[in-house]
């Protein structure tokens, strides 16, 4: 028998929804984009970031979430993005599109240049208050998903792994990523307890998602 639940977290559900969609509604302009870290950027605004092996749907997540078909590019090359894109939601946060990883076909040097550039950044932002770590839901959580984790946990930057291209799964076998996945981040210290389910395409978990990031959002300014 499934639990009811209460009015009071029916309401609260309903609120953080209602948040989410206006703050998502609002404009979100592209900011810059940095190739090293010296041209790494500094804001005033709270910061969430997007993380994930090549070809994970990054950037038609951000797409999905903002409503623009065109804000982040996408591509069907894995590797293709190669600096970490800012942009400005609301005038309240901003998101951040990192490079992708794990893909085999780059040169090792460019690998190196990705990986100091996104470790850069990571390391000692005091504005970042998420990294939303995606994860292909077909495939599960890889070696080089794993290694990121394991450099999140050790610099304390708080995570919460995303589950990308619900829509290609069956219901039982995507139940059964969502329970391994779980179990996974019960064991790491940085990680926030629950990942979250989504479709760009179909838009599933687009709202929660939503919800989830405007709560970590600057307060919206008085009227």
């Amino acid at each position: 028998m499934t639990e009811k639940s209460s009015p009071a977290a029916d309401a609260a559900e309903a609120a953080a929804l209602e948040a989410g969609r206006l703050l998502f509604s609002r404009e979100c302009l592209f900011l810059v984009s940095a190739a090293d870290e010296k041209q790494l950027p500094s804001f005033a605004l709270s910061e969430v970031a997007f993380a994930g092996r090549s070809n994970v749907g990054k950037s038609s997540l951000v797409n999905a979430l903002t409503g623009r078909k065109t804000l982040a590019r996408t591509s069907n090359t894995p590797g293709r993005t190669r600096l970490l894109n800012f942009f400005e939601l609301g005038e309240r946060l901003i998101l951040v599109d990192l490079p992708g990883y794990g893909y085999a076909r780059a040169s090792k040097t460019d690998i190196a240049q990705w990986s100091k550039l996104t470790r850069g950044y990571l390391k000692g932002r005091a504005q970042l208050r998420r990294v939303c770590l995606l994860i292909d839901s077909r495939h599960g959580l890889k070696a080089s998903d794993k290694q990121v984790m394991d450099e999140l946990d050790l610099a304390a930057v708080s995570y919460q792994v995303i589950l990308t291209k619900a829509d290609k799964m069956k219901a039982g076998a995507l139940a059964r990523m969502v329970e391994e996945t779980g179990k996974a981040l019960a064991k790491r210290p940085a990680a926030h307890p629950d990942c979250l389910v989504t479709s760009a395409e179909k838009g599933t978990g687009i709202d929660s998602l939503r919800a989830a990031l405007a709560a970590l959002a600057e307060p919206p300014a008085a009227e």
